[in-house]
């Protein structure tokens, strides 16, 4: 196993991931759903309806409660699922939200592809990124 594969491993021990089916009902409770895949990724495939384009650059910048650059709607204690294309890049990018204090972020097992599989809906994707 490789060092990659290693803090991977370690980091998703310490996430409660949520599967696709699961991910609606935790958007229709209020989780703030951030799909941090590049926009070139949601054009091509689409995107999860309701979900915040954040690219994976700005993501600490604009989910820190901390932050003066935080979106409006992030708080503490809000759920946050972390989506990328197939749940790689979200189970580190969550692993940092919680450090930063969101101890409620998660990410979406198998990413948006896993999602699209499951036959969830999507919308066209391009939605401009908040920068």
């Amino acid at each position: 196993m490789s060092a990659v594969d290693d803090l991977l491993a370690a980091t998703r021990s310490t996430l409660d991931r949520v599967a696709p089916a699961d991910l609606v009902r935790l958007r229709d409770e209020g989780a703030l759903v951030v799909d941090i895949r590049p926009v070139a990724d949601r054009v091509a495939e689409g995107e999860i309806p309701g979900a915040v384009p954040v690219e994976r650059i700005h993501l600490e910048w604009r989910l820190d409660p901390s932050s003066p650059h935080r979106l409006p709607q992030v708080r503490e204690d809000r759920v946050v699922v972390v989506v990328c294309n197939e749940g790689y890049a979200s189970s580190l990018a969550a692993a940092i939200l919680r450090e930063l204090g969101l101890r409620r972020a998660t990410d979406l097992i198998g990413g948006f592809r896993a999602w699209r599989a499951a036959g969830l809906p999507t919308r066209p994707g391009g939605t401009p990124p908040i920068p």
